[in-house]
Formats: structure tokens, C-alpha cells, sequence
């Protein structure tokens, strides 16, 4: 009995150990197994890395914007080593742009729709964007995307950009018959037409209509304020022109000038005048006088 008192403690030591690295086993082993899971499904590290300065111009219409970004394919954790397997992938580009507006990628001076990027090496690209009809002052986007050409590649990455178009202000003066010299009638009232035109992008508004005529000569505008004009718009101005009774016939100016605070712009006008057919009578009257007050004279110092 008593050798079997003394084995016992013994026999519980060597028990307790067996147990414990029974235990342990699992453990070591179903963590060496999550490691190797881990390590077979740790994917390869593959994106698209856009970069640009400028994502938001502003320009007025009628401008071509550019807009200048970089894009860098990645392709596995380290840039180092791929000299020897290097990594290339194929893509497709496209733009999404507003309605109204044309846009392309460029790669230097050739427009690009698709491209091979080489993993870690950056790629220059531009778009350019312009208006194809007259558009509204404002904001407009742009989106260019990326997506792999490869079948059942889900790669795709976009970047955005920003258009704001300012509005131009461009306001003309011309005459209605486009010639720019007409005959009037000295101490009558003589009518002249004049059109007004806004091409500008934007409505134009608190137009005046001013002249500048030799002295003496009054000149009215059936309108010499006009409140607004939309953008493409005209507007018909009678002008009255009257030079005085006694002005003599011949050629003058006039400056008709149309402005308000955004634009401006004149129309020289030459104006030959004629005199009324009574003063003709009346002038034709004093030549006839001298003419035969000096045969008289004539004819009596011939007597003497």
C-alpha cells in the first residue's frame, strides 16, 4: 500500500501533462490552418489612382477647357521587382458630359478611348470640353471613367470635373439697311432705322441710345432707353434726324452709340444733305439776278 501511495502522485503529474498537450494540439493546429487560409485568400492589391490640380476652370463661352489629370494602375503591394514580370492592363475610357457640350481624352495630340497602363508607371491624359451650341451661364460636369477591357474584370475607377461658364456681354449697333450713309433733307424731319442686337449669353438690360451730331442739328430716338434685351434678341430704334433750315448742302457725320454698364458699341453714320427745293428755287433765283445784273453792268460800260 504503501508503494502504491508513493506512484500515485507521480501517475497524476504524468495524467495532468498528457492532458494538457492533448489539449494544446487542437489549438496549434487549427491556428496554423487559419494561417494558411489567410494566406490563400489575401488578394492581389489591383486599383486606379487618379490625380490632377485643376479639377474646376472657369472660362466664358465659346473657350475650350482642359483639364489636365494623371492616372496609375497598381498591381501587387511593392513596385519593385516588376521588371521582370512586369504588369500591363488594357482599358476602356469613356465621358459622360452635359447635353449641348462635346468632350474627348487626349494622350498627347491623339484622342484616346482606350489604353495599356503598366502597373506603378503614371499615365497623362486631358480632357477637353467645349460648348457645341450657346449654353447658360453655370456649372457643368464632366465624369471620365476607366474600366478594365478585360473580360470579367470588374476594375473601374471614375474622376470628376467642374465647367463654369461665365457669360460673355457683346452688344451691336447697325444701321437696318446695313448701309451706313444716307440723304436727308435740310429743316424736315428724316427718319433713320438702327437695330439694336444683344449677342450676348445672357440678358443685357438698362440700354441707352445716344448721338453725336453737328451743332445746331436736333436728333431724337423713339426709344433712348430700352430696358432689356434677351440673350440673341433685337430691337428696332427709329431715329429722327433734322438739321437746320439754312444748312448748307454736303456730307457729315453722326455717332449713334448704344450701351449699358456690360458693353458698348457706335455706328458712324455719313449723312448728305440736301436743301428744299425752295431754297433750290431761291438759290437758282440769286444767280439768275447776278448773272444779269453783271450783263448789264457789261453792256453799259460797253456804251461808254
Amino acid at each position: 500500500m504503501k508503494d502504491i501511495k508513493r506512484k500515485l502522485p507521480v501517475f497524476f503529474i504524468i495524467l495532468i501533462l498528457i492532458l494538457s498537450i492533448i489539449m494544446m494540439l487542437p489549438v496549434s493546429l487549427f491556428a496554423q490552418e487559419k494561417e494558411a487560409e489567410e494566406e490563400e485568400e489575401e488578394p492581389e492589391v489591383e486599383e486606379l489612382i487618379f490625380e490632377t490640380t485643376l479639377p474646376k476652370i472657369q472660362a466664358e463661352e465659346g473657350a475650350t477647357f482642359n483639364f489636365s489629370f494623371s492616372v496609375t494602375y497598381i498591381a501587387g503591394d511593392e513596385p519593385f521587382g516588376l521588371d521582370e514580370d512586369e504588369t500591363t492592363k488594357p482599358f476602356d475610357i469613356t465621358v459622360e458630359y452635359p447635353e449641348g457640350w462635346g468632350a474627348v481624352i487626349a494622350s498627347g495630340n491623339t484622342e484616346a478611348r482606350t489604353i495599356n497602363l503598366e502597373s506603378y508607371k503614371s499615365e497623362s491624359l486631358n480632357l477637353l470640353a467645349g460648348t457645341g451650341t450657346p449654353q447658360e451661364p453655370g456649372e457643368y460636369d464632366f465624369t471620365v471613367t476607366l474600366k478594365s477591357a478585360v473580360e470579367g474584370d470588374d476594375l473601374e475607377k471614375s474622376i470628376e470635373f467642374t465647367a463654369v461658364l461665365t457669360a460673355t456681354y457683346d452688344i451691336t449697333l447697325t444701321p437696318k439697311t446695313e448701309a451706313y450713309s444716307t440723304d436727308i433733307t435740310a429743316g424736315k424731319d428724316n427718319h433713320y432705322k438702327l437695330i439694336v442686337s444683344n449677342n450676348s449669353t445672357t440678358v443685357l438690360e438698362n440700354i441707352s441710345l445716344t448721338s453725336d451730331e453737328p451743332e445746331g442739328w436736333q436728333v431724337d430716338f423713339d426709344k433712348e432707353k430700352i430696358e432689356s434685351i434677351e440673350a440673341g434678341e433685337k430691337e428696332e430704334i427709329d431715329v429722327i434726324i433734322n438739321p437746320p433750315e439754312k444748312t448748307i448742302a454736303g456730307d457729315y457725320m453722326l455717332t449713334f452709340t448704344v450701351s449699358n454698364e456690360k458693353s458698348i458699341d457706335d455706328a458712324e453714320i455719313r449723312v448728305t444733305v440736301e436743301t428744299p427745293t425752295i431754297w433750290g428755287i431761291i438759290g437758282i433765283g440769286i444767280i439768275v439776278i447776278v448773272i444779269v445784273g453783271v450783263a448789264i453792268i457789261f453792256t453799259r460800260l460797253g456804251r461808254r
